[in-house]
């Protein structure tokens, strides 16, 4: 028996960051096109890691079982990835809600019942999340606490508080932080750390065909005024995770780590305020 990698969401980000911390383990690769996740195992199996790729759709708590129950075979679960969701222009408002919100919550749950003592594990969020107005005590904790299966019966997730699906998927993101912080409680009883990460615009498949789309000027604009003047790469994000993860991460858990170049920052009180 071995430790085991499961990361759910055959990406980019996913693959960079199972690349820093999956050698010498069994990696577990769940999406739910199973083509993403045979192409993603298959990358790594020739570059000498040790996948399995399977179905998985984290907007169904059976589906999410069952991969970890695959996970189980070969060992305990030691690290845990979630890359997985949908964009605001992959999906309608329901879909987004479902994948990214209550299906990040789902993750978080279950895989915490069964995570290895000392385990730690990362759920990638966004710099959505972190440019939405404030929503106050009682609705961070509402989406903190709430029962998963409650979640999206929330007053403040109902379709007519709902603008559109940039709005469901910054909503989305923002209970991805608060979930973190609830569940580090929880994890933490097995002495395992969950943390979230935040990127900004990462250069994948995805956002090129985003830049070369309807809303591709926002994206240019908001990377050309930000500080750091460019889009980010999943090995940046990949760096990050494997400090969250690693020893010598040992006293960050419950946390979300904003890596988007300075665009948040600059939407505050920089080039990209929406009053300029």
């Amino acid at each position: 028996m071995t430790d085991v990698v499961l990361l759910t969401g055959a990406g980019q980000i996913g693959m960079a960051i199972a690349r820093r911390i999956g050698h010498g383990k069994k990696i577990i690769i769940g999406d739910k096109n199973t083509d993403n996740a045979n192409s993603i195992a298959k990358i790594m199996t020739e570059a000498g890691f040790d996948c399995e790729a399977h179905e998985c759709d984290i907007s169904s708590r059976d589906s999410i079982r069952n991969i970890i129950k695959e996970a189980q075979k070969y060992g305990e679960i030691a690290y845990f990835i979630n890359a997985a969701g949908v964009s605001p222009s992959q999906a309608p408002i329901e879909a987004i809600l479902k994948v990214d919100l209550y299906g990040t919550a789902v993750l978080l749950e279950e895989v915490g019942k069964v995570i290895k003592e000392g385990g730690s594990g990362v759920t990638i969020s966004s710099q959505s999340g972190h440019r939405m107005k404030q929503l106050g005590a009682e609705i961070d904790e509402q989406l903190a606490m709430t029962p998963t299966e409650e979640l999206l019966g929330l007053e403040v997730l109902q379709p007519e508080n709902i603008e559109d699906t940039l709005h469901a998927y910054q909503m989305a993101k923002r209970c991805n932080v608060k979930r973190v912080m609830y569940e580090a409680c929880r994890w933490g009883e097995k002495g395992a750390r969950i943390n979230s990460i935040s990127p900004g615009i990462i250069v994948t498949p995805l956002a090129i065909d985003e830049f070369n789309g309807p809303r591709g000027d926002f994206y240019k604009n908001m990377f050309a005024n930000c500080p750091s003047g460019r889009p980010g790469t999943a090995d940046e994000v990949a760096s990050v995770a494997k400090l969250l993860m690693s020893d010598e991460g040992a006293f960050i858990t419950g946390s979300d780590i904003l890596i988007d170049g300075g665009a948040t920052a600059s939407y505050f009180y920089g080039k990209l305020r929406p009053e300029l």
